[in-house]
């Protein structure tokens, strides 16, 4: 069996590692202040040391040696922050798209509204649970900063490579924003659902762990720019993957409902280009299901006909293509150390052709 690209150095067990080294520690912390704390301790554990795919640690650690940097595991510990700052913009994400799940288990808020009504405490349980699961991401985003300090690294080292991670995590939260606003909008342009997908997603997922990486390695501007032009071109795609499966996907590898983002209104490229080339009936049909909570089967699948008969499903797995393909004949021109490179391609494919 061929080995997955994030398992390449026994990089995921390292990073579970120590991301486990440090929840197990918070869970202290906060067992110390308050019991009554020990649900989130459960939750964020279940939550990160339960799935995932390690790709950004992936990408920044073979960022780092693709720039010369020497496997050390207080890298490695360094790395595993960002699975930190994932947790953060998931939960929240969940949060503001009313996702019931995340990953085949109740997503966050539905966790703490379940505690709630279990408890029979008073107010609304989906208030409880919307105030839970923010304070949880916020308090995943502040440990963080814990982790990354905290690593070992030289104080020195994680200074120059500090401006790196404070713009993806700024521009991660901004790309969010972006995302709430144009469903609120309902702007079905192109050019806006492009923006979205390079600032939510597609820069934090691949292009700046790969600078973070190179900058912890201190790896001169020419390389940054190399890593720039292949990460940013994959990100899209990544995004692009993501948004297929979110219309097209099986529920079972997904962990999440088929058609969600439909239900939850997601204004993706997939969708504006089905906008684009529908005709007035189907522009009008799709533009009533789309958002739409109570969207039942036949109305996700009606959508979808929309969406593959107006050529969209096709155009975006050609973009998609594109985009991979640019960004792998940036890889090529890049000096980048060989065996970096060889598994940065395979991080490459891992990211576009996947089921989940």
């Amino acid at each position: 069996m061929t080995m997955h690209p994030v398992d390449r150095a026994a990089l995921r067990p390292r990073v579970e590692k120590a991301l486990a080294v440090f929840l197990a520690e918070r869970r202290t912390h906060m067992a110390a202040i308050d019991d009554g704390l020990l649900p989130l301790a459960d939750a964020v554990e279940s939550f990160i040391l339960g799935g995932g795919k390690r790709l950004r640690p992936a990408f920044a650690y073979w960022g780092y040696r693709g720039a010369g940097g020497e496997d050390r595991d207080d890298v490695v510990t360094a790395l595993a922050s960002l699975e930190l700052v994932q947790a953060s913009a998931l939960m929240h994400d969940d949060l503001m798209d009313a996702s019931d799940t995340r990953r085949g288990e109740p997503s966050v808020h539905r966790r703490f509204e379940a505690l709630h009504s279990q408890q029979r405490w008073q107010g609304e349980p989906t208030g409880f649970g919307a105030a839970a699961a923010l304070l949880l991401g916020d308090l995943c985003l502040v440990w963080s900063d814990e982790l990354l300090h905290g690593s070992g690294l030289d104080p020195v080292v994680v200074t120059h490579a500090r401006p790196v991670y404070d713009l993806m995590r700024t521009e991660v939260m901004v790309g969010q924003y972006l995302d709430v606003l144009t469903q609120a909008s309902a702007d079905t342009s192109v050019r806006r659902a492009s923006q979205v997908a390079r600032f939510k997603s597609a820069k934090y997922t691949v292009e700046h762990p790969l600078l973070f990486g190179a900058a912890l390695a201190g790896a001169p501007a020419q390389l940054s720019a190399a890593y720039s032009a292949f990460g940013l071109p994959l990100g899209e795609a990544f995004q692009l993957r993501d948004d297929v499966l979110g219309v097209f996907g099986d529920p079972a590898a997904t962990g999440k409902p088929a058609g969600d983002d439909l239900r939850e209104g997601k204004r993706t490229y997939l969708i504006a280009m089905a906008f684009e080339g529908a005709g007035p009936d189907d522009r009008a049909e799709l533009a009533a299901g789309l958002g739409r909570p109570d969207l039942d089967e036949a109305g996700v699948a009606r959508l979808r006909q929309i969406i593959t008969e107006t050529g969209a499903l096709a155009q975006t797995e050609a973009y998609i293509a594109r985009l991979s393909s640019a960004a792998l004949a940036a890889l090529d021109a890049a000096p980048v150390d060989p065996e970096a490179a060889a598994v940065l391609r395979e991080l490459a494919a891992a990211a576009v052709h996947r089921a989940t």
